[in-house]
C-alpha cells in the first residue's frame, strides 16, 4: 500500500504564532485561556501539565479568577474584551491575523448600514466572536437558514475555515432569494484553508481512502473529512496514531493522508511512520 502526503497540510501560522505565545509565558498558573486555545487535545494537555486554566467553551460568560486572561486564535468580540478589561484583567492577545481581518470587514460592512450575514457555525466561538458587535445580522449555518430579509443591503462574510465550494453555493442561494438587495462578499475564508482544500481536491482522484488528522472539535478537520465523504472517497478522522486500525485499509492499494489546521507537526509524523507500518 501506498501512502501520499498532501502538498499542503497541518498547523497554520496563526494556530503556530498562538502556541508560541503561551510557551513564552514565564508565570502559567497566573493567566486563564479564554476557551480552548487551539482545537487539539495534544496542546490542551500541554498547557494544562504547565498550569494554565481553561475556560471551558461553554462557560464563556463567567468571569475568570486568574488576573491575567488569554484570548484564544479564534478571537472575541470588543464587548467581550471591554468586559475584562473593566474587571482589571490584564488581555493577552493570540487572535489569528485572518481572524482580525473577519471582525474588520464585519464592522466595516455594519458601519456601512448593511445586514451583515455570516456564512458557519452557529456556536462556534470564531462565529460568536464575529457577531458579538453586531446589532444586525444572521448566521447562516444551512441553506434552510436563507430566506427573504427585509433589508436593502445585505453584507456576507464567512468563518475563516468554511470551505469555498459551500460559501458560494450560499452566496448564490442569497442573491436568488433577494434579487431586490444589494448583496456585498466579503471572502474572509483563510488562504491555509484554501490551500488544504484544494490539496485535498488533488488528493482525491489518486487514492483508495484518506486519513485525516486533527483534533475531534476541530471545525477545518471535521470539513476534510466531509469533503471526502461527499467525493465517494473513505475518510477517517483521527487524532493520533493510537486511532488507525490496520482492517480499514485491507483492500486499499493508495492512501492519503492530511490534517487540519491545528494539527501538531509531530503528531503528523506519528499517523504517517504508522500507516506505512500498515502497509
Amino acid at each position: 500500500m501506498q501512502v501520499i502526503v498532501a502538498e499542503s497540510l497541518g498547523m497554520c501560522f496563526g494556530v503556530r504564532d498562538a502556541v508560541a505565545a503561551t510557551r513564552s509565558i514565564e508565570n502559567p498558573g497566573r493567566v486563564t485561556i479564554y476557551g480552548e486555545l487551539v482545537h487539539n487535545e495534544a496542546i490542551r494537555a500541554e498547557l494544562s501539565h504547565r498550569g494554565f486554566v481553561e475556560t471551558p467553551e461553554d462557560r464563556r460568560d463567567e468571569l475568570p479568577e486568574t488576573p491575567e486572561v488569554l484570548v484564544t486564535a479564534h478571537g472575541v468580540s470588543d464587548r467581550v474584551r471591554s468586559r475584562l478589561e473593566r474587571a482589571g484583567k490584564r488581555v493577552l492577545d493570540t487572535t489569528c491575523p485572518l481572524v482580525k481581518r473577519a471582525h474588520q470587514a464585519a464592522r466595516a460592512l455594519a458601519d456601512e448600514g448593511y445586514h451583515v450575514l455570516i456564512i458557519g457555525q452557529r456556536e462556534h466561538v470564531e462565529v460568536r466572536g464575529l457577531a458579538g458587535d453586531l446589532s444586525s445580522y444572521d448566521v447562516v449555518e444551512s441553506l434552510d437558514d436563507i430566506r427573504e430579509w427585509p433589508h436593502e443591503r445585505l453584507g456576507i462574510i464567512a468563518q475563516t475555515t468554511t470551505p469555498t465550494e459551500w460559501a458560494a453555493a450560499v452566496c448564490r442561494e442569497i442573491r436568488e432569494r433577494n434579487p431586490n438587495a444589494r448583496i456585498d462578499w466579503i471572502d474572509t475564508i483563510c488562504q491555509p484553508t484554501k490551500d488544504r482544500q484544494t490539496a485535498l481536491e488533488a488528493l482525491l482522484p489518486k487514492v483508495d481512502a484518506i486519513v485525516v488528522v486533527g483534533g475531534a472539535n476541530s471545525n477545518n478537520t471535521r470539513k476534510l473529512a466531509s469533503r471526502c465523504r461527499e467525493r465517494g472517497v473513505p475518510a477517517y478522522h483521527v487524532q493520533s496514531a493510537s486511532d488507525l486500525k490496520p482492517e480499514w485499509f485491507r483492500d486499499c492499494r493508495c492512501v492519503g493522508l492530511t490534517a487540519g489546521t491545528s494539527t501538531l507537526d509531530t503528531t503528523i509524523e506519528e499517523v504517517y511512520r504508522e500507516l506505512c507500518s500498515i502497509a
